[in-house]
C-alpha cells in the first residue's frame, strides 16, 4: 500500500486546504483520513447571515475534491471523512450526498474496507463548555466534569430525541459499533482522543471551576477503555490543538494500539503520513 494522509481540525481555513489539495495532487496517497472539525465554527454559521460560511462543503470541499478525481483519475484516493464537535450537524446530509460523486465516504459509525484494514469512524466527544452538542455526548455515565455543560443544555442543528441524548453514551456506540469484531488490523477515525495520553492534554493548569481544579485531560474514558481491550492496530485522533505542543508528542501507544494526532495549535497545516505495511516510519510534518 502507497502511504496514506491524516488531518484533521482544519476549521474552514483555506490555506491549510490548498496545501492538502497541492500535496494529494503531488504525491497521490491511498486514503486520506479527515478527522473532524473541517467547516468554519459551526455555532457561527447557525447564527451568521453570512452564506460563504453555509456553501463552504460546496464552493470548496466537493469542487475541489471533485478536480483532484477528475485530474487524478486511477490514481484518486479513498477519502474518508467524519465531522468533529465545532461542525453542524446540519451539513450531515450534503455529505452523504456529495458521497454519489464517488469523492468521499461519509464513515461517522461505520466499518468499511481498505486493502486487508478494516476501517471505523466516530465523530462524537465527550460533554465540553462549549454550546454546539451536535457531537458531543456523555462518556461512560452520565458525569459532567467541572466547568462543561451537558448535552441536553446546549445547542443542536438537528432535531435528536431528548432521550438519546441523555441516555446514549460514547461507550455504548462504540460497543454496537464494533461488537466482537477482531481489530487487530483496524484503523479507527475518531475526533476525540482516548483520556489520560499524550493527544488529549490541554491547557488548563492551574485552571479552577467553583474552585475546583480542572481536569488537563479531556479526552474519552470509553476510547481509553475500547483501545485497553480491543486493542486495534490504529487510532487517528484530533480535537485537543495544544496537546502535541504541551506533551511534546504527536503519538503514543496503548498496549499495542499505536495512536496519532494531527490536531495543531498552529497556522499550518499539519500533516501525518503512515503505511500501514510499515507504521513505524510514520511521521507528522508542518507545512
Amino acid at each position: 500500500m502507497k502511504p496514506c494522509f491524516f488531518v484533521t481540525d482544519l476549521h474552514g481555513q483555506l490555506e491549510r486546504y490548498k496545501k492538502l489539495f497541492k500535496l494529494i495532487e503531488k504525491e497521490k496517497p491511498s486514503a486520506v483520513f479527515m478527522g473532524g472539525d473541517l467547516f468554519p465554527s459551526g455555532l457561527f454559521a447557525l447564527t451568521s447571515q453570512n452564506n460563504v460560511i453555509n456553501d463552504f462543503l460546496n464552493d470548496v470541499l466537493v469542487n475541489e475534491f471533485s478536480r483532484l478525481k477528475k485530474k487524478l483519475g486511477k490514481d484518486y484516493p479513498r477519502v474518508f471523512i467524519i465531522l468533529g464537535n465545532d461542525d453542524g450537524r446540519f451539513e450531515e446530509d450534503e455529505i452523504i450526498k456529495a458521497e454519489e460523486l464517488g469523492i468521499w465516504e461519509y464513515i461517522h459509525d461505520k466499518k468499511v474496507q481498505l486493502e486487508g484494514f478494516s476501517i471505523y469512524g466516530y465523530s462524537f466527544i465527550p460533554p465540553s463548555p462549549f454550546q454546539l452538542k451536535d457531537w458531543e455526548k456523555y462518556d461512560v455515565s452520565r458525569y459532567v466534569d467541572p466547568g462543561c455543560v451537558p448535552p441536553e443544555e446546549g445547542s443542536h442543528s438537528k432535531e435528536i430525541k431528548k432521550d438519546d441524548i441523555i441516555y446514549g453514551t460514547i461507550q455504548k456506540d462504540l460497543e454496537i459499533l464494533i461488537g466482537d469484531d477482531d481489530v487487530s488490523k483496524a484503523i479507527m477515525l475518531f475526533h476525540s482522543p482516548p483520556y489520560k495520553t499524550k493527544l488529549d492534554r490541554a491547557a488548563l493548569d492551574g485552571k479552577m471551576f467553583d474552585h475546583v481544579p480542572l481536569d488537563v485531560h479531556i479526552g474519552s474514558i470509553a476510547l481509553q477503555r475500547m483501545i485497553e481491550e480491543k486493542q486495534p492496530f490504529l487510532t487517528l485522533h484530533g480535537h485537543v490543538h495544544e496537546s502535541t505542543s504541551i506533551t511534546g508528542s504527536w503519538k503514543d501507544k496503548i498496549g499495542n494500539t499505536r495512536m496519532f494526532s494531527a490536531a495543531h495549535n498552529g497556522s499550518e497545516l499539519a500533516l501525518v503520513r503512515f503505511n500501514p505495511d510499515n507504521i513505524e516510519d510514520a511521521s507528522r510534518e508542518l507545512v
